[in-house]
Order: C-alpha cells, then structure tokens, then sequence
C-alpha cells in the first residue's frame, strides 16, 4: 500500500528539477523546497514504512482467518534389539538377537478453522491499514506545512535584513552630516558622538541578523534533510493569497482533516472489535483432512511387514459455553472503549472548530493590521525624509532625526511582520481544512496517493 505514497513522491521529484548541494546561492523556491522534503524528510520516509507494516498485518490476518493450513510431515526410524517372545501354542521362548526393525512414515495434513468473528477481523483491519495511510498523509500535509512556514520565515528575517541595512544607511548619512558640521564648526562634538553610536547600535543589529539568518537557514536545511550549512537564495517578497471564507474552511475541514478521519476510522475500529468479539459466541467450524504413508518392517513377531496408505479427513463445530466470564468482561471493555473513541470525536470535532475560528480570527486582525501598517509606513517613510532634509540644513535637531528613524524601522518591521502573519494564518488554516496543498499550487494529496 505504500507504492501511492511512493508515486506522490516521485510525482513531486519529476515536477522540479534536482536540488544541488554543491552550488552555493542557487535558487530555491517554495514548490522546489516542498518537493526536497517530501523526497528528503526522515518523517516522511517513517511514514511510508508504516504503511508496508500495517498492510502486512492485514495479508497476515486475511491469511490468518481464511486459508488452511497445510502440514507436511516425514519420519524415519530405525530399531536393533534383542527381543525374547513367548506363544501360547509354544511354551519355549523364541529368542532373537539383534531383531531389526524400520519405520517410515509420511503425513500430509490440512485444516482449516472457519470463525464467525473472521469477516468482521477483517473488516478491523482494514481500517487499522487507511489509519496508517491517513497518518502517512498527516505526516506529509505537516511537513508540507512547516516546510512553508519555515521558508517564508528565512524571507521575512531576510527582509528584517534589508529593513536594518536602510536603517543603517540612514545613519550614515546621519553620521557623515554630523561629521562635516562639526568640522566645519556648525555642530558640537556631542551631536557627532552621538551620530557614531548611533551608527554602531544599528551595525550591532544589522550584525546580529545575520546570525538569525543563518539560523533560519538551518531549521530549513533540517526539515529538508540537508546538510545545516548547504546556501541557497529564496525569493524575497511573501504573496498574500486569495481572501479564505470561514464557512468553506469549516466545511471542508470536516471532510478532509487528516486528523479527523482518523478519529472516525478509530471509532469504527472500536465498534467493529465489539462486534467481533461477540462473533465469538457463536459455533467455531473445523475441517481436517490428511494423506497418510506408513510402513513398518521387523524382524521380531508375527507380523514382518505393515503397509498403510489411504485418505482421512473429518470435522467438528466447537461451541465455547463458558470461560469464566472472560469474553463478557472484554465485550464490557470493548464497549467502553467504543465510548471513548466516541468522546475523542467529539472532542476533536470542537477543538478543530474552535481552532479555526482562532486561526481566521487572527487572519482578519492581521489582514486589518496590514492597510494600518501600510499607512503607518508611508507616514513614517515620509516623516523621516523630511527629518533627514531638515537634519541636513541644521534646522532640525539629532534627537527629531533618530525619533523619525526609529519609528520608520518599528514601522517597516510591523509591515513585513504582519504579512508574515497573514501568511503563516493561511498556511495553518489551509492544514487545518485539509487543503494544504492547494496553497502551494500542487494536487490534493488525496488525488496523487490513488494515482
């Protein structure tokens, strides 16, 4: 069953071409990124062996409840003894020294066992084998999930990048104005000190991005099983997509969660292990046949030579009528445990709602936060331009130019942060509805495993 899990990865394989480790700073999009981890990630390879576990556990009950079994048995054995026999008709003892005797024997048995309870075993097996799939899928929609978010996390703190080294920019120019007016006597020392520990503040922090940088390439590089320290460049800038509608989301969340219909096939397996231990109450039907070949040969008494050969075959039904009440306890038990996957259900069913309805609550703040931040930059983008102008014609103090400049940093980052957020809300909601995939323009899981 793990050869669709397989073909999913080799559909992903084909569809972008090979990433190479050896290439510093090649390009590395998302749907390539998705693709190395489903083809790289230690989880995903688990997974998919699971799958070949469970599908041979159910080979082995179907084998187990439906096929006889077939034994094949030959025996040779050999005799010298010194034997004394005495007969009615003859009442001196016959003795015989080192009478010889063989034995050869060859057995071939059949029997098979029909139980009530081995169609509903079955059954139970069964869905313990698309449990195993749709843990598989679970699996696979996680990675695809935190693959995504991880990569549009290197982007965002690429960007912090860009937004400390404009910073940096402007302290400069801040410093190199300071600079001249104190050399040309407009301005004291102080303001010039100032300006140069206010560059070196943000070169500190432009220093320090660099080392989470770094560190988001390696939480990537894991989740794609490459080496921590393999380069690559990835696009820089986060799209936005489509506005998502809550009422689709929950709908499709209850028909497609991966976690969810485990749940139900879990509550399935509960009820059909109550119903299969109840089949066991009814009569068991046992066949049996076999092919015998024995012969016997010996040197001592009447009979010196003993041929069998010939067919055997026969049955019974077996009625269990009491066992200590041990079948009635596991009924009992296997009822309450058909009550509890029922509560895990439920349970389930109200923490995936109200987790979606916290994710899209988050989503619209944050869609909201964004038109207050894009103003709130172009304000503060403005303000600081004018700072600067002002700075530079010396009508305008130090502190009103590094004020504008922190609030135009504070401003950019909320922007950058709160289109990160919105993206991180659709990539959760996405997994949450079970439509991951259509996120990252790929086939619904489900379509490529029954390829």
């Amino acid at each position: 069953m793990k050869k669709p899990i397989y073909l999913a990865l080799m559909l992903f394989t084909c569809a972008f071409p090979v990433f190479s480790q050896e290439k510093e700073q090649e390009n590395l999009n998302l749907e390539k990124a998705i693709q190395l981890g489903l083809e790289n990630n230690f989880d995903v390879k688990i997974a998919v062996e699971n799958i070949s576990l469970t599908d041979f556990d159910r080979k082995i009950g179907v084998g187990d409840f439906f096929m006889p079994t077939l034994d094949a048995t030959y025996s040779r054995s050999f005799g010298n003894e010194d034997v004394e026999q005495k007969f009615l008709n003859d009442p001196e003892p016959r003795t015989i020294e080192g009478a010889k005797s063989n034995t050869e024997n060859f057995t071939l048995a059949a029997i098979y066992g029909f139980r009530p309870e081995s169609f509903v075993a079955i059954k139970r097996l069964g869905q313990l084998n698309e449990i195993s799939e749709l843990d598989a899928k679970v699996v696979i929609e996680n990675t695809v999930a935190n693959i995504s978010s991880s990569y549009y996390r290197l982007v965002l703190e690429l960007q912090r990048y860009q937004v400390l080294e404009r910073t940096l920019e402007l302290s400069q120019s801040r410093l190199d104005i300071a600079q001249a007016q104190y050399e040309l006597g407009g301005a004291g020392r102080r303001d010039f000190l100032t300006a140069e520990v206010d560059y070196y503040s943000d070169l500190t922090l432009l220093k320090a991005q660099e080392q989470v940088i770094k560190n988001a390439r390696v939480d990537l590089n894991q989740l794609l099983a490459l080496e921590a320290d393999a380069a690559f460049a990835v696009k820089d800038t986060i799209l936005i997509g489509e506005d998502l509608n809550l009422l689709e989301l929950q709908e499709n969340a209850f028909l497609e969660n991966k976690q969810l219909l485990i749940i139900q096939r879990q509550e399935n397996v509960a009820y059909l292990q109550e119903k299969e231990l109840r089949a066991q109450r009814l009569p068991v039907l046992n066949l049996n046949g076999s092919y015998n070949n024995n012969t016997f040969n010996s040197d001592a008494g009447f009979l010196v030579q003993n041929q069998r050969q010939g067919f055997n075959f026969g049955g019974n039904v077996t009625l269990n009528l009491f066992s200590g009440l041990t079948l009635n306890r596991r009924i009992q038990a296997a009822k309450v445990q058909r009550k509890i996957t029922d509560y895990a259900l439920n349970q389930y069913e109200v923490q995936l709602e109200a987790d979606i309805q916290r994710a899209f609550n988050t989503y619209e703040t944050n869609k909201a936060l964004l038109e207050i931040e894009k103003k709130n930059y172009a304000v503060a983008k403005e303000n600081t331009d004018l700072a600067l102008e002002r700075f530079r014609l010396g009508i305008s103090s130090y502190l009103e130019f590094r004020d504008a400049q922190v609030n135009l940093l504070s401003a950019e980052n909320r922007l950058i942060t709160s289109i990160f957020n919105i993206k991180e809300q659709e990539i959760e909601l996405m997994r949450l509805s079970g439509k991951i995939f259509f996120t990252n323009s790929f086939e619904p899981i489900e379509n490529i495993l029954d390829n």
